[in-house]
């Protein structure tokens, strides 16, 4: 098992409001994505809405996944003005969220 080098990622899942209109959730995504543009140590961003047939995303909709330069980027990411302006322009939307950081691992046999 070999961890990456350096990198890391984060893992969001969003439950919006049921009062949280299409056109939110539409400038929510252009919004989050152009944090990439904004704060260096964000590397990718990518995100999707729920397509599954199992039922069990228990009211989560959209997921994101973020990549840092690694763990120091990643607590950058956090106190950086344009992040901090952002979560406090969207959390009055959001109902629920669970999320992970991780090192990506590959497994070799």
């Amino acid at each position: 098992m070999d961890k990456a080098k350096g990198f890391m990622r984060r893992v969001l899942l969003i439950k919006f409001k049921a009062e949280t209109t299409p056109d939110h959730v539409e400038r929510f995504i252009k919004d989050y994505s152009n944090l990439v543009n904004l704060i260096e140590s964000l590397k990718t961003w990518h995100m999707g809405k729920d397509v599954s047939i199992d039922n069990l995303h228990e009211g989560f909709t959209h997921v994101f996944e973020l990549t840092f330069e690694d763990a120091e980027g990643a607590a950058a990411y956090v106190v950086h003005p344009a992040h901090l302006e952002f979560h406090e322009r969207i959390a009055p939307l959001l109902e629920k969220t669970a999320m992970i950081d991780y090192k990506p691992t590959s497994f070799h046999t």
